[in-house]
């Protein structure tokens, strides 16, 4: 895979995530924050790991896969800096998600977590609010506070 294909991946994800948002709620300008690319298999998260290293450094190991910090990539929702690359999980036989930054966390909480498809997850430091649908083979994240705060991400 080369750099080229796989920001065209990652854009894809995003695009479909977009959707997904898009179809679901009313935040249309919701601009993405984070994505991840969910591997298939262990060839498939070596040959990543290699080519997003190209573009982009670690900035948290975690459980899950390296979470990198990229140079802007720009997507149908607004420049991307956050990249997982995700390892293999049985659980998570979708493509990838992206994690949306909504205007008023709590407005969009109440006003969609009690409607299908949406559940919140709450973490020691923050909590999301995971949007899946069968028609979709990706997921929508809305974090609070967004990833890019919580690691006081800026432009490179």
């Amino acid at each position: 895979m080369t750099v080229e294909n796989l920001k065209s991946h990652i854009q894809e994800i995003v695009d479909k995530a977009k959707k997904l948002k898009d179809k679901h709620t009313d935040s249309f300008a919701a601009p993405v924050n984070y994505a991840a690319i969910f591997c298939q298999s262990w060839d498939e998260y070596n040959q990543l790991l290699e080519v997003v290293g190209q573009f982009g450094k670690i900035v948290e190991n975690t459980p899950t896969g390296p979470l990198f910090h990229i140079f802007d990539l720009e997507t149908v929702a607004g420049y991307l800096r956050l990249l997982k690359i995700r390892k293999p999980d049985e659980a998570r036989k979708e493509s990838g998600d992206a994690d949306f930054t909504v205007d008023n966390y709590a407005e969009f909480k109440n006003m969609y977590l009690n409607e299908n498809g949406f559940k919140l997850i709450e973490r020691e430091k923050f909590e999301m609010i995971e949007l899946a649908d069968n028609d979709f083979d990706v997921l929508a994240y809305f974090s609070n506070p967004p990833l890019d705060q919580q690691l006081g991400i800026k432009k490179i």
